[in-house]
């Protein structure tokens, strides 16, 4: 799939954090090896239990790659390997456009994933790195207030504390406009 102009309007590069910001658990303590796809087409640990994105997501993560903005996962847990499995299980139904019908694993439409433990400075200076993106024109969503730190590398940081939705998505690039001077 070839990527397109990134819209003016949005960053270029969106980062999310996986845990209570994309889906409502920590992979790295309340779900058990190995996860599978339910014959419903959920996902599901060793035990059952269900690893879901919050509602908006699939429709977000669409939206940015047709958008054009680069997208990346910055999480920093214990199991790495759980977790872009998880990723790489999760479906992601089309849009109209795309055909109905038509899913990807959600994987697909993460351009770096930064998932390992450590301080999310470390995630960001990798994603500037491997992108050659400035600081400036990323925003991350995280649900832990502690990884605001990253604004001093001149990212955008903005707070999810209940999970991220199309609301909280939009206040998000308001608070990235507003930083970086794209407000209108």
């Amino acid at each position: 799939m070839s990527k397109q102009a990134p819209d003016a309007q949005l960053p270029k590069l969106i980062a999310f954090d996986l845990d209570y910001t994309l889906w409502d658990l920590w992979i790295d303590t309340h779900v058990t090896a190995p996860l599978r796809r339910a014959p419903d087409g959920s996902v599901v640990d060793r035990y059952g239990t269900r690893i879901d994105f919050y509602a908006d997501v699939p429709g977000l993560l669409r939206r940015l790659r047709a958008a054009g903005v680069l997208v990346a996962a910055c999480s920093r847990t214990d199991t790495p390997d759980l977790a872009r499995q998880a990723l790489a299980l999760l479906r992601v139904p089309a849009t109209d456009d795309e055909g109905q019908g038509t899913e990807q694993p959600a994987s697909a439409l993460f351009d770096d994933l930064q998932i390992y433990p450590g301080s999310k400075i470390a995630h960001f200076r990798a994603l500037h790195e491997t992108t050659g993106v400035p600081y400036e024109q990323m925003l991350f969503f995280d649900d832990e207030p502690r990884n605001r730190e990253v604004e001093r590398l001149g990212v955008t940081f903005h707070l999810t504390p209940d999970g991220i939705d199309n609301a909280v998505f939009e206040a998000g690039v308001q608070a990235w406009k507003v930083r970086s001077g794209n407000s209108e």
